[in-house]
């Protein structure tokens, strides 16, 4: 049944006895059928995570229905959680400034069908990719972001962001500094990737940098956008090894290609729901 019509329900709360039989009594008793089921108990913090998904049209009511007949569950239990349906595609908003390779590779997700998704439209502090974006019928638009007017830049991606019913607001390799506004009105719905040497090799020129010291591993993360600059929950990471030949161009090779790579699996785990915030952490249920 891999391309059935699925409810996705995820959840969190306080750990206790009972949470896990609720949950599954209440779609049993619906004659629900549950075709993935994943859960984590935090020791330390005494939290509970689970994310099950449901075939759709196993259950005799909606995903609407679904919310009012859960709702006194989830508020038995103090749960943080929503239900989505595989039938809705979630819509990404890309923000991109030069660089292409994370554009190109999302893209081309995108159209394979690795990431089903619609995309939004592409909102961009240069006209450089323009071009690229409207061959492939998706709207640009140019919005310029200067120090003195980086609020009302940033007040315009907000408007064309809730115009374009985006779900999720992805920075591909956007080369600005969110204001505090925007990250607070969409949090947990902003995406970031960078190279993992931050705080190490902050600035210009990571790769120069960490060619420069002579690092043994380059890599990249992940994260939800906080007001603190990518200090945000990380949602996935990944390394590759190199040696004492590679030169400074290898590495921003392979640093473009292990950027392209993570974004997007970090992408997908937001996109199925899978990526569950709780504080500083996120927890990926698989």
């Amino acid at each position: 049944m891999p391309n059935a019509r699925r409810y996705t329900l995820s959840l969190s709360c306080p750990d206790r006895t009972g949470i896990v039989a609720a949950v599954s009594s209440f779609i049993a008793a619906n004659n629900g059928w549950i075709v993935e089921a994943s859960h984590h108990a935090d020791a330390t913090t005494r939290h509970f995570f689970m994310r099950q998904e449901i075939l759709a049209d196993s259950l005799p009511f909606d995903i609407a229905q679904f919310r009012i007949l859960f709702t006194p569950i989830a508020e038995q239990f103090d749960m943080q959680w929503r239900i989505t349906d595989s039938a809705v595609k979630k819509r990404v908003v890309l923000l991109v400034s030069k660089q292409e390779h994370c554009l190109y590779d999302i893209f081309s997700r995108w159209k394979s069908d690795d990431l089903d998704v619609d995309i939004a439209c592409v909102i961009s502090n240069h006209e450089t990719l323009r071009g690229f974006v409207e061959w492939h019928g998706i709207p640009f638009h140019y919005v310029p972001v200067t120090a003195a007017t980086k609020d009302e830049a940033y007040a315009e991606v907000a408007q064309l962001f809730d115009e374009a019913r985006g779900d999720v607001m992805v920075l591909a390799r956007y080369m600005q500094i969110l204001n505090l506004a925007l990250c607070q009105r969409y949090a947990g719905r902003i995406i970031n990737i960078h190279h993992s040497f931050l705080p190490s090799f902050i600035g210009a020129k990571p790769y120069h940098q960490a060619f420069e010291r002579g690092v043994k591993l380059i890599g990249a993360t992940c994260h939800y956008v906080t007001e603190d600059l990518d200090q945000g929950q990380i949602i996935e990471q990944d390394v590759i090894r190199i040696n004492h030949s590679d030169q400074v161009e290898d590495l921003v090779r392979y640093g473009k290609d292990i950027e392209k790579a993570v974004l997007a699996r970090g992408l997908r785990y937001h996109l199925e729901d899978r990526a569950l915030v709780y504080g500083n952490k996120t927890v990926i249920l698989r």
